[in-house]
């Protein structure tokens, strides 16, 4: 008699047989099935994270399927696609990673922006996938067993996991082997992760044990010469989408510049009437109602295909999800609101780079030309203030600004505190000026929300031992940071050292190559005043001291002084004041708040109703701030 555990028991038989079928199915070579056949027969929209739940069909974006199935392909290692918003990219992303748990199990990193980003599309995306598709039943553990196979970042499956990260995160890069490697959303990426260098090549190095790895690239591309997703899609195949006209049957890219509309007799812009006019035969084509019909038809040709790098482009106007005259819409709006906003657009829409050298110079007579006579010190629209303070060997600089909606702004003030950084009466000037307050148009006083201090110069300690007792007082410590990804501002990841780090290159694009040339008046506009101390040299320092600069290589692109001696403190306290202005992080309907509370009936207290222009002497500053809920205002 065989004992219990014997090999003669049949349950130890079938559970032998259970393990070997299992081991096979793992080691088996993959079925012959791209992702897109996979995903038709195989995927479940959700409904909380799809606006068409049910089962998913590549032809209602025929566009996709190339994608898809150029991931899967074993030809193929990297697979490049710059796109604009609106073009399923996050769906495709969960395609690849179903296909892979499915139907050929591997280790998998799907790297994000951020941490915070990576946990959202855990729980916002990838679990109501796994939960919806059948597919998947019985492959990743239940997330409250106790196993620690399926947490938040890490979900394994028979023969692979995947692993969700972040690119700020350089510990969540240092991990075990990768086949499949998932970057998504590149241009957003820190361009270091800590010390360890480009995240994408660090994730791409986890890939080196995998002879048939795959490494892939997804993002909307943000700034030329700039951008990371860009400059992978210029080192590919350069795949274009080429739709037949439904009138002649000539191929065509689909591009902005053949999209018309008509005007009503007032000139108003009519968007409902756009369509899309045939490069070939002119033409109007419905976009709407043809273009499924068309990409059905469509094919994808590279223009560089020499390079073993495949490359996809695609832009807003393939989007089975969006309508042209909503594209239009879109188009009117960002013009109306300024650069910035275009920016966005050309960005998102047409999934292309901002190019700065379109636009004109910045020039500093002209800029002294649009100063403005203030009603006040503080005039009507201001509803917030911060200051930038920059530090040299001889003196502080500052200047004051006055914030209202969307990021319009009014310089209020500027003043250099001549002496040494390292002499105590130096520091003291700068906090009195901070204590101060400033007459508003509707005759209350104003005073300064934030501030942020320089330490990055030649006398960082004095600085820091300046604002570090003021913190809670909303005087912050910051250092510039020129790293062509760093965000606009940022806590510093050491936990001992309480500064702040300013991406210097996306504030200095954002004033030099957006604000400073709008003009009109409204969102993002910068007003300036009839004052002696805002002169020409002001607006030298402030529009034309800086310029672009790149290596020999045409890479590292970032602003530097025009000369050695070249001031450019008016700039530089510009990108403080803007970079504390964001920290405080006022939402729109706070801000309606203040201004309205500012535009309601005041009457001024006697004793300061000769404090009402920027001529009339300012108030002492008082002994204690005082700090108001509602704002810093009285």
């Amino acid at each position: 008699m065989s004992h219990p555990g014997g090999v003669g028991n049949p349950l130890s038989y079938r559970s032998l047989a259970a393990a070997i079928i299992a081991a096979a199915s793992i080691l088996a070579p993959p079925p012959n099935l791209t992702i897109s056949r996979w995903a038709d027969s195989k995927r479940i929209l959700s409904p909380e994270a799809s606006a068409s739940k049910g089962r998913w069909n590549t032809d209602t974006a025929p566009f996709q399927r190339e994608i898809m199935d150029a991931i899967c392909d074993p030809e193929i290692q990297d697979v490049v696609w710059q796109k604009s918003a609106q073009v399923g990219a996050t769906e495709i992303l969960l395609n690849i990673l179903g296909y892979y748990i499915d139907q050929d199990p591997s280790p998998i990193l799907l790297l994000e922006p951020t941490l915070e980003m990576a946990e959202a599309f855990s729980k916002d995306r990838l679990s109501p996938m796994l939960r919806d598709s059948p597919c998947f039943a019985g492959k990743i553990s239940s997330p409250r067993s106790r196993d620690g196979g399926n947490t938040l970042l890490h979900k394994a499956f028979p023969g692979g996991q995947i692993t969700l990260a972040g690119a700020n995160s350089p510990s969540s890069l240092a991990m075990r082997p990768i086949r499949i490697v998932l970057c998504d959303e590149v241009d957003r990426y820190p361009a270091s992760a800590g010390a360890e260098g480009s995240p994408v090549r660090l994730a791409f190095k986890r890939t080196n044990n995998f002879w048939n790895r795959k490494r892939v690239q997804v993002g909307t591309p943000t700034l030329k010469g700039a951008s990371a997703i860009e400059k992978a899609f210029q080192q590919s195949d350069q795949r274009f989408r080429y739709l037949p006209c439904p009138h002649c049957g000539e191929f065509q890219v689909l591009k902005w510049g053949r999209v018309v509309w008509a005007k009503a007799e007032d000139g108003t812009p009519q968007p409902d009437t756009a369509v899309y006019a045939c490069e070939h035969c002119a033409a109007p084509i419905d976009l709407d109602a043809e273009l499924n019909d068309m990409d059905r038809k469509g094919k994808w040709i590279a223009h560089n295909p020499r390079s073993k790098v495949v490359g996809f482009h695609i832009n807003e106007l393939y989007s089975p999800w969006k309508k042209l005259h909503e594209t239009v819409e879109d188009f009117l709006a960002a013009k109306f609101e300024g650069p910035e906003s275009f920016k966005t657009w050309i960005n998102t829409a047409l999934g292309e780079t901002w190019d700065p050298q379109d636009h004109v110079e910045l020039n500093a007579e002209g800029m002294l030309a649009r100063r403005e006579a203030y009603p006040a010190q503080v005039p009507w629209g201001v509803g917030c203030m911060t200051a930038g303070i920059d530090t040299q060997d001889d003196r502080l600089e500052l200047i004051v600004k006055g914030w209202g909606r969307a990021n319009e702004s009014w310089l209020i003030h500027r003043e250099v505190i001549w002496g040494s950084p390292a002499m105590p009466e130096t520091w003291e000037k700068l906090d009195r000026l901070l204590l101060e307050g400033y007459r508003h148009a509707s005759g209350r006083l104003l005073f300064i929300e934030a501030a942020a201090v320089d330490i990055g110069g030649s006398h960082t300690q004095h600085a820091r031992d300046f604002a570090k007792p003021r913190i809670p007082r909303r005087v912050f410590p910051i250092r510039g940071s020129n790293q062509p990804a760093a965000p606009l501002i940022k806590k510093s990841g050491n936990k001992r050292i309480k500064e702040w780090h300013i991406g210097t290159i996306a504030a200095k694009d954002t004033i030099l190559l957006t604000r400073l040339k709008i003009d009109q008046v409204g969102p993002g506009y910068m007003h300036f005043p009839v004052a002696d101390w805002c002169d020409l040299d002001y607006f030298k320092q402030l529009a034309t001291s800086e310029h672009i600069t790149k290596d020999r290589k045409g890479r590292n692109r970032r602003w530097e002084k025009v000369t050695h001696d070249t001031r450019n403190e008016a700039l530089d306290c510009e990108v403080y004041a803007w970079a504390i202005f964001t920290l405080l992080n006022i939402k729109a309907t706070e801000m309606e708040d203040r201004l309205a509370r500012l535009e309601a009936p005041f009457e001024p207290p006697p004793q300061d109703a000769a404090v009402n222009s920027e001529n009339s002497p300012k108030p002492a500053p008082p002994r204690k701030r005082r700090v108001l809920s509602k704002g810093l205002f009285t």
